[in-house]
């Protein structure tokens, strides 16, 4: 059996995504498919280099060394044909802390921040929290595809907007952007003087064929307007390790972020965090394209299932990482009686659209990181369900 064919246990491990069932679906009668984790366990080399750390057994104050930072670099020079330098780097628990220490760091209360909607809900927290002012540059959805509106873009940037949080690749829509798209708001920015905050934590997780590409990468003077949010635990199945790290060339950005990580007391990682990252970004490479093509296979499976055998789900068309947007319009249901549909009838726990903006009212979102098995099994008490109901 193949290392993603292996049903794991999960339950009773503190895990959120499967022991948080009733809190968050009201039963314990789902089968998880929502939290942006995998059912996969991380690659061997990740796993080996815990067990040598914990044999040592004494968990002292850890150092980010040159080993780790250069694992960092030739990483994201292999990868993303990005070279950046160990001075750029910056490190935090996990890209949403590090989100929220970038608002304080460089706007103000009352400051307007830009999001692209539907998105990844912590964008909209990290804005509220700290009592600055949502503006929203919502994504159109044409062909079961989903578009930048450049024209509204500039209007809401002409607002006096402080900065911009961009999702690259783009949670929930599956987008991964082209360089055409990311120069033509990089340059828009740059003209409105607006600093871009980019979130590229799925940059790893694009579909065989497709490429990310780093927003800073693209110019020095983009890079100058930019700090970059980049981390292992998406890509290796590491987020309740909490390692990531901030890459921001401009040097007085830099230091301004740093100052208020170090408020925050975030200037380390912890040893565990320390350890799989060196280990995932020197030795999981391998790992990595066997999930990109599991990744797509499921992709391709349940797009083909949901769309051949019901005549109202319609899955949208996605590049990258491993949550898939599905389209629930046909079924004319508003977002409470979806929700509850998928969980009372389909016995199944989604990530509700409308968690993402009011633009996700009609759509769910699903996991499809796990092994075939269950995949089937949630995808198949979906299209039962429609089918009945």
């Amino acid at each position: 059996m193949g290392i993603f064919e292996k049903v794991h246990n999960r339950k009773n491990t503190r895990s959120v995504k499967w022991d948080m069932l009733k809190p968050v679906f009201q039963t314990d009668d789902v089968l998880p498919m929502w939290v942006a984790d995998m059912d996969f366990q991380a690659p061997q080399a990740v796993n080996d280099a815990l067990k040598a750390r914990a044999e040592h057994g004494i968990y002292g104050y850890t150092i980010i060394d040159d080993d780790v930072k250069n694992a960092i670099i030739n990483w994201v020079g292999k990868r993303h044909d990005w070279s950046i330098k160990q001075e750029w780097l910056s490190f935090s628990p996990g890209v949403v802390a590090s989100l929220q220490i970038a608002i304080q760091a460089f706007t103000e209360p009352n400051d307007k921040v830009l999001i692209q909607t539907p998105v990844y809900t912590p964008f909209y927290s990290v804005i509220e929290k700290h009592d600055r002012n949502i503006v929203k540059n919502p994504l159109v959805q044409k062909d079961n595809y989903y578009h930048i509106d450049f024209d509204d873009f500039e209007a809401k940037l002409k607002q006096g907007v402080k900065a911009f949080i961009l999702c690259s690749p783009h949670n929930p829509v599956g987008r991964v952007w082209t360089k055409d798209e990311l120069e033509k708001m990089a340059e828009l920015c740059l003209k409105h003087d607006v600093l871009i905050l980019s979130d590229e934590i799925h940059g790893d997780l694009v579909y065989p064929g497709q490429k990310h590409i780093p927003l800073a990468s693209i110019s020095d003077k983009i890079a100058e307007q930019t700090v970059t949010f980049m981390s292992p635990s998406k890509t290796f199945n590491l987020a309740g390790l909490q390692a990531s790290y901030i890459i921001t060339p401009n040097k007085e950005k830099r230091d301004a972020l740093n100052e208020h990580l170090g408020r925050q007391g975030h200037h380390m990682l912890n040893t565990m965090g320390n350890t799989a990252l060196e280990a995932a970004y020197t030795k999981g490479e391998e790992w990595l394209e066997a999930l990109r093509n599991v990744l797509k296979e499921n992709q391709e499976y349940v797009t083909t299932m949901l769309e051949e055998k019901t005549d109202v789900l319609k899955v949208t068309r996605s590049e990258g990482t491993y949550l898939l947007w599905i389209d629930c319009s046909a079924m004319n249901m508003d977002n409470k009686a979806l929700k509850k549909f998928m969980i009372e009838n389909a016995k199944v726990g989604l990530n509700a659209g409308v968690d993402y903006g009011e633009e996700g009212e009609t759509f769910m979102r699903i996991n499809i990181a796990c092994p075939r098995e269950t995949l089937e099994e949630g995808v198949g008490r979906i299209i039962k369900a429609v089918n009945n109901r």
